[in-house]
């Protein structure tokens, strides 16, 4: 604060330095003093050797406790807060490109684990980077909750000259020559607690040229410490603090909401990962059939070639053998387009290198170990435990609770308690009216040191009561945030409904999986086991062509539908984890690296 008006002290000097001419106030210093000499000290409320420690006690303790709560609000800027003006950080014209795919890059192939997959998605998928967003959205929101608080500097400076010809004698002089400066600096403030604070310092200099004033050049300066603290309506911390509460739940919500965002884009990663595997393994399967097909063929047409077999039965086999390719290139094409769709969730679309290449996704479909079994109402508890939708409706209900509390404080009468303490000082040359007149040299220093001095001091209070008597705006506010939180009520009954039909759907999905699997891994040994036994009948004579081709058929039909049923069972797996909430934790997922 010391160095503060040693530099205004400094600069007004420099500024009114030119100063020569009479002052515009009738009042001198010496008729002050004068006055102030003949005063009885019972007429002041503080005795004059009180009045100097009293005020500084005052203004220290002000200051010390907008310093304390300024800082516990963080409204103080930063050591680089002012560099942003003057190098302001430029608007981003482009985004990051993929990250991480030519690490996966192996024999000309993209070669993926399911975990490879999920790693890329957190990097690469626009829909997890978009949502991601929101978090730092929300993150600026809590930032402009603060706002309130923010201290507020204002200091102007003005100078004006005014030259006009004299009218009456009165004036002083032929042409009146006045010239007036004007110095103030305020400081501003909204504290936690409500408490509106101003200290502000003015310092003037007025000069003319007329022989009528006995102060020439006329020096002021004033301080001025006042503040308003609501009594009622926004009084305390809650209501000042209501919205920063609000945005920083807000903030948490959006993490719980981008954390369900993100758990059903990495689901869509994993269905979308396992379509890939089971359009590969049909297509496996179906070239096995053709192979199958193929054979059979060329041993039909060497035994047409020794004439152990009618010309006419070698058409059958050939038919067989001509609809299993068209079959080969179906699942070819189902391929292509099963590996189009999971290019754009890990990113790989955007690489022009990476998207010619071929995909190797080497997870077996068939599941290893025990198969999972769990229970529906064990599986309902942990949904209800750990899905990041429910935990971000309750933060939206305690917000509702919030903004309730927040409009019964507008109903409140709006008393207010202003208290203002100032102090004020005048100084300069002063011209006595002996004769001869006698020039008493005065500066800035003087009205300075009668500020300080508390010497003139003002000081009062003012209560003001508000007292609306119809407040129909608080009241639809009142009754809008009853209904919102009547909304989220609903949503939040809503959420538990659809959270349960799931966790059921998918434990009925993976109990269908389980069974379905056992069932085709037996379908496929018997279709095998059949296929032998026809393809040796076949070989003994005893079984014409056809039998075998159906074996064929059905053992390419055993088998498309047992990898169906393994992949089946791993989507079945994901589609419990997502409706638990544990696919996160499932696949090692940190979203507090991801979102910093």
């Amino acid at each position: 604060m010391a160095r503060h008006f040693r530099f205004t002290l400094q600069f007004a000097e420099k500024s009114w330095e030119c100063g020569r001419l009479a002052c515009s106030s009738a009042l001198n210093v010496r008729a002050l003093r004068e006055e102030r000499a003949r005063r009885p000290r019972s007429q002041d409320f503080f005795p004059a050797t009180s009045r100097w420690p009293l005020a500084t006690a005052l203004l220290l303790v002000t200051c010390h406790l907008s310093l304390v709560t300024a800082l516990r609000a963080q409204t103080f800027p930063a050591p680089d807060y002012f560099h942003q003006f003057i190098h302001p950080a430029p608007a981003p014209a482009h985004i990051k490109g993929p990250e991480g795919l030519h690490d996966y890059v192996v024999d000309g192939k993209l070669r993926l684990t399911l975990r490879d997959a999920v790693r890329l998605a957190l990097v690469n998928n626009t829909d997890v980077r978009v949502d991601q967003l929101q978090i730092e959205n929300a993150e600026y929101s809590v930032l402009g909750a603060y706002a309130p608080f923010d201290p507020q500097t204002l200091t102007t400076y003005s100078s004006q000259r005014t030259l006009s010809p004299a009218t009456s004698q009165l004036q002083g002089a032929p042409t009146v020559s006045n010239l007036g400066q004007n110095y103030s600096s305020t400081y501003s403030q909204i504290f936690e607690t409500g408490t509106n604070l101003n200290i502000g310092f003015t310092a003037s200099k007025d000069t003319t040229n007329s022989s009528f004033f006995f102060i020439n050049p006329y020096l002021s300066a004033g301080l001025t410490l006042q503040f308003t603290q609501p009594l009622l309506r926004n009084r305390g911390l809650f209501p000042n603090r209501a919205p920063i509460v609000i945005a920083q739940r807000s903030l948490a919500q959006s993490r719980d909401t981008f954390e369900a965002q993100v758990s059903t884009a990495l689901e869509n990663v994993i269905f979308q990962y396992w379509q890939v595997v089971l359009a590969r393994e049909s297509l496996r399967v179906a070239q096995s059939s053709l192979d199958q097909a193929q054979k059979s063929y060329e041993h039909d047409k060497r035994a047409l070639e020794l004439g152990a077999l009618p010309p006419l039965n070698i058409y059958q086999s050939e038919s067989q053998t001509a609809q299993r390719r068209v079959q080969v290139i179906q699942q070819e094409y189902a391929l292509k387009q099963a590996e189009d769709a999971f290019r754009p969730l890990v990113g790989a679309d955007l690489d022009p290198f990476i998207r010619v290449l071929d995909l190797d996704l080497v997870e077996d479909p068939d599941p290893k170990g025990e198969l999972l079994t769990v229970d529906a109402k064990t599986a309902l508890d942990q949904a209800l435990k750990h899905r990041p939708e429910l935990r971000a409706l309750e933060k939206q209900l305690q917000n509702d609770n919030t903004s309730l509390r927040l409009v019964h404080n507008l109903l409140l009468p709006d008393l207010e308690l202003n208290g203002l303490y100032a102090s004020n000082g005048i100084g300069g040359n002063e011209l006595t009216t002996t004769t001869p007149p006698v020039l008493i040299p005065g500066g800035f220093s003087n009205a300075l040191g009668q500020l300080w001095g508390f010497n003139y001091p003002t000081y009062g209070f003012t209560l003001s009561l508000n007292l609306p008597i119809r407040n129909r705006s608080a009241e639809a506010r009142l009754g809008q945030a009853s209904v919102q939180k009547r909304t989220d009520l609903y949503q939040l009954r809503r959420q538990n409904q659809s959270i349960g039909l799931d966790v059921v759907s998918s434990v009925h999905q993976l109990e269908q999986a389980k069974l379905s699997l056992e069932a085709a891994k037996i379908s496929r040994d018997l279709a095998q086991k059949n296929l032998e036994a026809e393809q040796r009948k076949y070989e003994l004579g005893s079984e014409q062509i056809q039998f075998v081709l159906q074996a064929q058929t059905d053992l390419a039909t055993a088998e498309s539908g047992l990898v169906q049923a393994q992949v089946g069972y791993q989507m079945a797996v994901a589609a419990l984890d997502h409706a638990t909430g544990d696919l996160l934790d499932h696949q090692h997922v940190q979203l507090s690296n991801l979102t910093h």
